[in-house]
């Protein structure tokens, strides 16, 4: 590959990596938002799971500071694995527990692994940073 499409290569992912990370964010953000107000639908729906309303209010809170992740520079990656566990146990969560569909969890955490692969260079660093 020549000097000038690595270079034409590096904007397009960094395009693509935003834009795909802003979808990603605004859905676990209006998601975390609605387990934090307490939608009727979220509240049955952790009723149903039954560990009690506290885990409603804890995946909540994951979700939203991983949507926020998602949008600051330099914490995409961290944010994008933070929520692609979280999607592992929604999974376990609708086969095991509820019986119902995991494709939205299967589709939302695939998306984060997308994100962690674009953003792999700034997850090395990251963790070359934190190993000192």
């Amino acid at each position: 590959m020549s000097a000038a499409s690595i270079q034409s290569v590096r904007p397009t992912r960094r395009i693509g990596a935003w834009t795909l990370q802003g979808v990603i964010a605004a859905a676990f953000l209006a998601a975390g938002l609605a387990k934090l107000a307490g939608v009727p639908f979220m509240v049955d729906l952790f009723a149903q799971i039954g560990l009690g309303q506290w885990f409603r209010v804890v995946t909540g809170v994951v979700e939203v500071i991983g949507a926020v992740a998602l949008l600051i520079p330099g914490l995409a990656s961290i944010g994008a694995l933070w929520l692609g566990a979280t999607m592992v146990g929604a999974v376990a969560t609708h086969l095991f527990v509820l019986h119902t569909s995991p494709v939205p969890a299967i589709v939302l955490g695939f998306l984060n692994a997308v994100v962690v692969y674009l953003r792999r260079d700034e997850l090395v660093a990251l963790l070359h940073r934190v190993k000192g």
